[in-house]
């Protein structure tokens, strides 16, 4: 698997949005309803959707987030072979800060959990911390 990094390509092949949030300092994750792994919310773009608007409604889907700062880090890819029959996929990383919260989730997502640190066990271990990483080094993060 390749994790590449990019500060812009044709809006039409993004097709992800990942967010890193932060909240009070801690980061958030979420938990699938189906797995016990974490990870940092994100999702599909849909047809005709505009990229920032697909970070913020997944953001909103995922945590529950209602009140918050969310701004474009920059551009990833990712190329597996066993992922879009080996195509470099590319989707747009998102910093936000999270002021507030709704009391439920309404989604696949069963709960969200602030860390001081990053988790032991990852949804996505191959691409997610590489995401923080480069957010880091970007000064968006850390």
């Amino acid at each position: 698997m390749e994790v590449k990094f990019y500060d812009t390509v044709n809006d039409d092949l993004l097709k992800f949005a990942v967010i890193i949030a932060v909240h009070d300092g801690r980061t958030v994750f979420c938990k699938h309803r189906q797995r016990d792994t974490l990870e940092i919310p994100g999702g599909h773009r849909e047809d005709g959707e505009n990229i920032s608007d697909t970070a913020r409604r997944e953001l909103y889907e995922e945590t529950g987030a209602l009140d918050f700062n969310i701004k474009p880090v920059c551009v990833y890819s990712v190329t597996a072979d066993d992922n879009f029959n080996g195509q470099e996929t590319f989707g747009m990383l998102f910093f936000a800060e999270v002021f507030s919260f709704e009391k439920e989730l309404h989604s696949e997502i069963e709960s969200i959990c602030l860390l001081d640190g990053l988790p032991d066990k990852w949804t996505y271990p191959l691409i997610q911390p590489r995401l923080i990483e480069e957010a880091e080094r970007r000064g968006y993060f850390g």
